[in-house]
C-alpha cells in the first residue's frame, strides 16, 4: 500500500503545475519562434523599394510616327525585363523576366515568345544564356521547368499587393508543374523553337553543337505525350497558354507548337548537317501537320477548331498556323477573313476566342477574382502581333498596317505594354487583380511584329518596283 500511495503521489497537483509551466514554455518557444520568422519577414518585405512606375522613354516624343513611338516602348520594356540572376551553383545568368509586379521571374512560355523579340533587337547574349538556364535544368527525361523563380506565389502576391518590388536575393530553383499541379506542354515546345530560332539569327554553330542532344530530348519527351493512332499531343486541363481554362485532350495550340518544334528540327537537321536526324524529323512534322488538319480543321466553319470539345475559333492556333506556313493559302485567308467577320480584332488587337467557353471549363478563382473572360474576350498584345504577322504572310498589308496601328496606339496611350486588355480597350483591373505592366512576352511580340512587317512591307515594295 505504501509504494502504491507513493506512485499516486507522483500526480500531486505540484508536480502537474510543472508539466503545465514546460508545457507553457514550449507553446512560448515555438510562438516566439514563428513571430520572429514572421517579424523578419515583414521588416524585409517594407524594406523593399517599392516599384518604380514604367515611364514612357523620353526618346519617343521625337519620333513623330505612333508606330515608331510604340516600338521604341516595347523595346524599352523588354529590355526593363533583364536581369543577371544567381544560380544555385553560385553561377550568374543573364535572363528575361515575364515582369516585374507579379512575375519577376523567367518563364518558359513568356521567354519563349518573348525571345524573337530580343533576337530582333540583336540581344544575342542574353537570349542565350536565358535558354541556358532552362536548359541547365532540363530532366533527364527531356522536361524543361515551367518557369525558374526564387519566390511562392504567397511572397509574390503579397509583395505585388503592397506595391513592393519583389526580392532577387535567392537563387532561382525549377518548378515543374504548374499552379494547377499539372505539367506544361507548350513550354518545351517554345524553347526548342525559340532555341533554334536564336541559333540560326545569331550563326552561333556552337550553341547548336553543344545542345543538339537536349533540343532532341525535348521533343523526344512531347512525344511520350502524343497518342499512337495520330500522333498529336494530349494535355491535362489548365495546362496550356489559357491555363484558367479547362481545355484538355488534343489541343490546337499545343499541337501547332509541337508541328513547329519538329519543322524547325529537321530544318536545323538539314543546316547542320545532322542528316539521320533531318529525315526523321521531316517526316513527324509531315505526320503531325496531317493529323492537325485532319482532326482540328472543319471546312464547313473555316477555321480549325480548338479541340473536339471547343469548336470557337481560338486565334493562338489559327494565327501561329498561318504565322508559320503550316496553312494552305485558302485556309489562311478563311481563318482571317473569319477573324475580321468576328471582330476579334476590335478594339485592341486580338482576342483569345471568338466565342466564350462555358462558365463550368473557366477556373473558379478566375471567376471568384471578377476575370472569368481572361481567355476569353479579353485581349493580348502577344496574339495581335501574330496577327499582324499572319496578314503580312498572306500579302494583306492594309489590314496589318491597321492591327498594327491599333496596338501601337494602345501602347502609346498607356506608355506601357500591359498584359491583358478588358474589352473595352483598357488594361484589365478589378479588385483583385491588375494586368502586369509591363509584360516582356507581348513587348518582345510586338518588337517582333514591327520588324516582320517592315520586312514584308519591303517585300511588297521591292515587287512593285521590279513590275
Amino acid at each position: 500500500m505504501t509504494k502504491m500511495f507513493d506512485k499516486e503521489e507522483q500526480f500531486h497537483p505540484k508536480n502537474l503545475s510543472w508539466l503545465l509551466i514546460g508545457l507553457w514554455s514550449v507553446l512560448v518557444a515555438i510562438f516566439g519562434f514563428f513571430f520572429w520568422k514572421i517579424f523578419g519577414y515583414v521588416r524585409r518585405l517594407f524594406h523593399q523599394p517599392r516599384l518604380s512606375p514604367r515611364l514612357t522613354p523620353p526618346e519617343t516624343i521625337n519620333h513623330q510616327s505612333i508606330e515608331t513611338r510604340a516600338l521604341r516602348i516595347a523595346s524599352s520594356n523588354l529590355f526593363a525585363g533583364i536581369e543577371k540572376r544567381r544560380l544555385p551553383d553560385g553561377q550568374e545568368k543573364f535572363v528575361l523576366c515575364a515582369g516585374s509586379r507579379n512575375f519577376r521571374e523567367p518563364w518558359a512560355r513568356d521567354f519563349g515568345f518573348a525571345s524573337f523579340g530580343l533576337v530582333e533587337l540583336n540581344e544575342f547574349q542574353v537570349t542565350r544564356e536565358g535558354l541556358e538556364v532552362f536548359l541547365l535544368n532540363q530532366q533527364p527525361s527531356g522536361q524543361f521547368p515551367v518557369k525558374v523563380h526564387s519566390t511562392n506565389v504567397v511572397d509574390r502576391y503579397v509583395h505585388s499587393l503592397l506595391k513592393k518590388e519583389q526580392p532577387v536575393y535567392a537563387p532561382l530553383k525549377p518548378k515543374y508543374t504548374t499552379a494547377h499541379k499539372t505539367i506544361s506542354l507548350d513550354g518545351n515546345g517554345l524553347l526548342i523553337i525559340a532555341a533554334l530560332n536564336y541559333a540560326f539569327r545569331a550563326d552561333d554553330r556552337d550553341f547548336i553543337q553543344a545542345h543538339w542532344a537536349d533540343l532532341k530530348q525535348g521533343v523526344n519527351w512531347l512525344e511520350k505525350h502524343a497518342l499512337e493512332a495520330d500522333g498529336l499531343l494530349h494535355q491535362k486541363a489548365f495546362a496550356d497558354w489559357a491555363d484558367s481554362i479547362a481545355r484538355e485532350g488534343r489541343v490546337l495550340y499545343t499541337n501547332v507548337l509541337y508541328w513547329k518544334a519538329l519543322h524547325a528540327l529537321a530544318e536545323a537537321a538539314a543546316e547542320y548537317n545532322y542528316l539521320e536526324d533531318r529525315y526523321y524529323f521531316a517526316a513527324r512534322a509531315h505526320y503531325v501537320k496531317k493529323s492537325i488538319n485532319d482532326h482540328f480543321w472543319r471546312d464547313d466553319l473555316g477555321y480549325f477548331v480548338t479541340s473536339q470539345i471547343f469548336d470557337n475559333l481560338s486565334s493562338s492556333g489559327n494565327l501561329l498556323a498561318i504565322a508559320w506556313e503550316m496553312t494552305s493559302p485558302e485556309q489562311a485567308h478563311s481563318i482571317l477573313d473569319k477573324m475580321n467577320e468576328f471582330g476579334m480584332a476590335n478594339p485592341i488587337p486580338t482576342q483569345v476566342v471568338h466565342r466564350p467557353y462555358p462558365n463550368k471549363f473557366i477556373a473558379i478563382e478566375n471567376r471568384l477574382g471578377g476575370i472569368p473572360h481572361y481567355h476569353t474576350h479579353a485581349a493580348w498584345l502577344w496574339l495581335g502581333a501574330w496577327h499582324v504577322i499572319a496578314l503580312g504572310r498572306t500579302k494583306r498589308m492594309t489590314e496589318a498596317e491597321i492591327l498594327l496601328y491599333r496596338i501601337s496606339k494602345a501602347i502609346v496611350r498607356d506608355g506601357t505594354v500591359h498584359e491583358v486588355y478588358a474589352p473595352d480597350g483598357h488594361h484589365l483591373s478589378t479588385f483583385w487583380y491588375t494586368s502586369e505592366a509591363p509584360l516582356t512576352w507581348s513587348a518582345g511580340m510586338v518588337v517582333y511584329a514591327h520588324y516582320v512587317y517592315q520586312r514584308a512591307l519591303g517585300r511588297v515594295k521591292e515587287r512593285r518596283l521590279n513590275v
